[in-house]
């Protein structure tokens, strides 16, 4: 779908397109080619898709993926959706798309459904792509892979290493079970309307094998949210407001951690080191 087309059929249908619901839509089809070669599709995979706007990207998910499930907030797009795929959305057993008109997060929240054999492929809301993909990527229920287009500040602290300014809660809580792949630009101009921001698409594989048991989940998540709740005081110091003093002082000992160790300087492998001492898991 050209830009001309875009704006041809948003005008068409007297479609104004709203702000608070990050409506800027990736016309341009390099970018989009690239999106969806990074997800790697065949024929075998099932495809989430969150916020397909007037369906550029889900074209291409429909041609290379097996089965796309599509979630759209904006009912004069879904309308729209269903009359561009009536095709697809056909059969009542086993339609190649299936599309929700629902909000996103909520709908991951109130669904029951297994993701782990399911990819995501989105250009995400920016707004709430941080809440979507944590609600993701948190749990047994993770897809096998994320790839994602959202603001370039999001994407940058989902590839964050150790000491980066970007690395921070974000970035640990998504990369406790996915790993990233990479990561490319994309310029303002290839959206319609161009966003304030820069843009980029990340590509997150999950973990074969978890790093943490899903019991020692919650203490990861507390301890992380903790430990960067103030980015420049003592983590000890901050751990020691919910921790015993004697405990996290053997455990920094045990891992050769300084007790003046900022947050920022600790590793995913050293902050998944210290849940294992503070949270051994039940009968090991």
């Amino acid at each position: 779908m050209k830009l001309t087309d875009m704006r041809d059929l948003l005008a068409k249908r007297d479609i104004q397109l709203t702000k608070s619901l990050g409506q800027n839509f990736l016309h341009d089809a390099n970018q989009l080619e690239r999106i969806a070669a990074a997800a790697e599709l065949t024929a075998a995979d099932k495809v989430l898709e969150i916020g397909p706007g007037l369906g550029p990207l889900t074209e291409l998910l429909l041609k290379q993926a097996g089965q796309v499930l599509a979630v759209e907030l904006d009912g004069r797009l879904v309308d729209f959706l269903q009359e561009r795929y009536t095709a697809q959305l056909a059969g009542e057993t086993d339609p190649q798309l299936e599309l929700h008109h629902d909000d996103a997060l909520k709908f991951l929240q109130r669904e029951p459904r297994d993701w782990r054999d399911w990819k995501l492929v989105a250009n995400l809301p920016y707004s709430v792509a941080s809440p979507i993909l944590v609600e993701l990527a948190v749990g047994a229920r993770a897809p096998k892979m994320m790839v994602a287009t959202l603001q370039l500040e999001v994407a940058q602290r989902l590839m964050a290493t150790t000491d980066d300014d970007h690395y921070g809660i974000l970035t640990l809580l998504v990369q406790l079970d996915f790993a990233p792949r990479g990561w490319f630009k994309i310029p303002p101009g290839c959206f319609f309307p161009a966003p304030e921001v820069d843009s980029a698409c990340v590509s997150l594989m999950r973990r074969a094998v978890p790093l943490l048991a899903e019991e020692q989940r919650e203490i990861f998540r507390r301890v992380v949210k903790k430990s960067f709740s103030q980015r420049r005081k003592m983590m000890l110091k901050l751990l020691k407001q919910e921790w015993p003093k004697e405990k996290l002082e053997a455990a920094f000992a045990e891992l050769k951690i300084s007790p003046q160790e900022r947050a920022e300087k600790l590793s995913l492998e050293q902050f998944v080191a210290l849940v294992k001492i503070l949270a051994p898991v039940a009968g090991a």
